[in-house]
């Protein structure tokens, strides 16, 4: 069998030659690092010496200095402990924000590396553009690797051709790429699907781990999962739920994220549980909306694991070193050693992991506490990513509600099914309860799906939404004409998130990116979003992440039913209750 190039094939050979001429003396390094208490990783130590790089990758770790410095930029760091880059291993990078923001606000909080969702390229860009892209993504500092999906979260009209043989086989073999999954349709293998079994074990094949998305998962479940070859999981809700996945020889993520953020009870629970070896633990954010980064990426998540008793270097090691392990790219990145990227941060003192300076592939992206991540002007629309054109309008006769069930919300993400007992053809809905419109719209103005919703909110007049899923149009509201309301001024606005009163607009996050995505800072897009989630507390939504909410009604790997491009779907018995209209 050929083997595919891993990331390990990050330099050419002529490069190999120039990195080696920097330790015969017949080239000068780039920059090298006095004076450097830095940690080893394989010793869980603290050594000193000069750490010489060049370019992007460093080439010397000891004590001597390079004879030959011509040119060479020289830091003392004296006065800080230097570490790996961290790495953020289960990045979502279309939470409102496209990976290139994600990238630039991590990486300037010492967050070097993202592992990231492969979903959104899957659904929107062909296999050359999509590819392409991770191809363009990688010349910035941040270190930008990718998931190869096995299914599509939901139910689509065209999965045939998203998930077709030569689409998967080009993601599992692309050297960027690095693991598969997150798997979120197992029950479906259990249950015989033998094409999805073909991609694990491909996967495998290529040395690439297996990611589950297992909640609740008990013995039997993992032990299964063991057997299907799934290697971690980040769906632990308990201490003993990591443990039942460490038990299982999997490797165990723990989360902090905007829908569940309970890493801090997590460890205090391992802790009483008995457990205080840390080198199967991960740590995650999971694709957190930006208002919750705001105190940080992987920096907030270590200060939060050494506040519940974790050592430094321990607390360091879950988004440094146990990555790159898990992952077999620890001759790449996760530690400061001859031949790893010049992923580095510099801390000032051993209490606070946001570093003073970062170094993300031997560049500055950080430097005395000051962000600088290079202004760099993607372009986008090269892959199709342009502002949203609603070539269609809605009519009277699209606001016909018949369908018999609505939906009912549970929490952010979790709707339950229930019978709608009041009519649905009056124009507007009673304002002491707390059911709303609700209507998904193929993007294309293709079909429909009309029903009710209970739960999300009491007084939303009108909420247009093309942040979904799958890019199909939501709307929510109290009346006909509120949803027709939000509609035009989605439209007019070209894609985005947009609440409206009866006067008009009340606030919005426009998402200018094939109306998913934005590309504001993520300064810009955590006040956006805060005022939306005031906005629509104001009018009786009791959850927490509206984002969520809107990113999930198409998910089909969270119960009981969802709202999909097919109709309303039951995730139980894997069907469709009531299909789409055409219009």
């Amino acid at each position: 069998m050929e083997m595919v190039k891993g990331f390990s094939h990050y330099w050419k050979r002529k490069e190999i030659r120039q990195q080696l001429d920097v330790i015969k003396g017949n080239r000068p390094p780039t920059k090298v690092i006095t004076n450097a208490k830095w940690l080893n990783s394989v010793r869980k130590s603290w050594m000193e010496g000069n750490i010489w790089i060049s370019h992007d990758r460093i080439v010397y770790v000891g004590k001597d200095m390079p004879i030959n410095m011509t040119g060479t930029e020289v830091i003392d760091a004296a006065d800080s402990y230097v570490v790996p880059g961290y790495i953020e291993h289960h990045s979502h990078p279309f939470l409102l924000y496209h990976p290139l923001t994600l990238a630039q606000y991590a990486s300037e909080r010492g967050t070097t590396t993202l592992i990231n969702d492969n979903l959104m390229l899957l659904l929107y860009l062909n296999k050359k553009k999509a590819l392409t892209l991770l191809d363009d993504l990688q010349k910035t500092p941040t270190t930008m690797l990718w998931w190869a999906r096995y299914d599509c979260q939901t139910e689509l009209i065209n999965e045939a051709d998203v998930l077709s043989y030569s689409n998967m086989k080009a993601w599992l073999d692309h050297p960027y790429v690095v693991q598969g999954g997150e798997l979120t349709d197992w029950p479906s293998v259990l249950q015989g699907d033998d094409s999805m079994l073909h991609w694990m074990l491909e996967t495998k094949d290529v040395r690439k781990p297996i990611e589950g998305h297992l909640p609740g998962a008990g013995e039997k479940t993992l032990t299964k999962m063991a057997l299907l070859g799934v290697d971690g999981d980040h769906e632990s809700m308990s201490g003993e739920e990591v443990l039942r996945r460490l038990d299982v020889g999997m490797t165990a993520s723990i989360r902090y994220s905007s829908i569940r953020p309970d890493l801090s009870r997590i460890i205090n629970e391992l802790h009483e549980l008995g457990l205080h070896d840390y080198d199967r633990l991960l740590m995650t954010t999971d694709g957190s909306s930006p208002e919750f980064l705001e105190n940080g990426m992987m920096d907030h998540l270590i200060k939060l694991a050494m506040e519940q008793g974790v050592p430094f270097i321990d607390a360091v090691g879950m988004c440094t070193y146990n990555v790159a392990r898990h992952y077999h790219m620890d001759d790449v990145v996760g530690m400061i050693a001859p031949g790893r990227l010049a992923n580095i941060n510099f801390l000032s003192s051993l209490s606070n992991p946001l570093p003073d300076h970062v170094l993300a592939k031997g560049e500055w992206v950080r430097k005395n506490g000051i962000p600088c991540f290079p202004d760099i002007q993607f372009p986008w629309e090269k892959y199709g990513f342009e502002p949203l054109n609603l070539d269609w309008d809605l009519t009277e006769k699209d606001f016909h509600f018949s369908i018999p069930a609505g939906l009912d919300m549970v929490n952010e993400v979790i709707l339950k099914p229930y019978r709608i007992e009041h009519d649905l053809t009056v124009e507007r809905l009673s304002d002491d309860s707390d059911e709303l419109y609700f209507m998904l719209i193929d993007r294309a103005g293709e079909w429909t799906v009309s029903t009710a919703i209970k739960g999300f909110g009491k007084n939303i007049e009108g909420l247009a939404s093309s942040y979904s899923n799958t890019g199909d149009i939501i709307l929510i509201g109290k009346s006909k004409k509120g949803l027709m309301s939000a509609f035009q001024e989605l439209k007019k606005q070209k894609g985005g998130i947009i609440l409206v009163d009866q006067d008009g607009p009340v606030t919005q996050i426009p998402l200018t990116l094939s109306g998913g995505l934005s590309s504001a800072p993520m300064e810009t897009l955590i006040n956006q979003e805060r005022k939306l989630k005031e906005a629509l507390k104001q009018r009786g939504y009791k959850f927490n992440d509206p984002i969520y909410s809107l990113l999930f009604f198409s998910s089909t790997h969270l119960p009981y039913v969802r709202v999909t491009q097919k109709g309303i779907f039951d995730v139980k018995q894997k069907k469709v209750l009531f299909p789409s209209i055409m219009r």
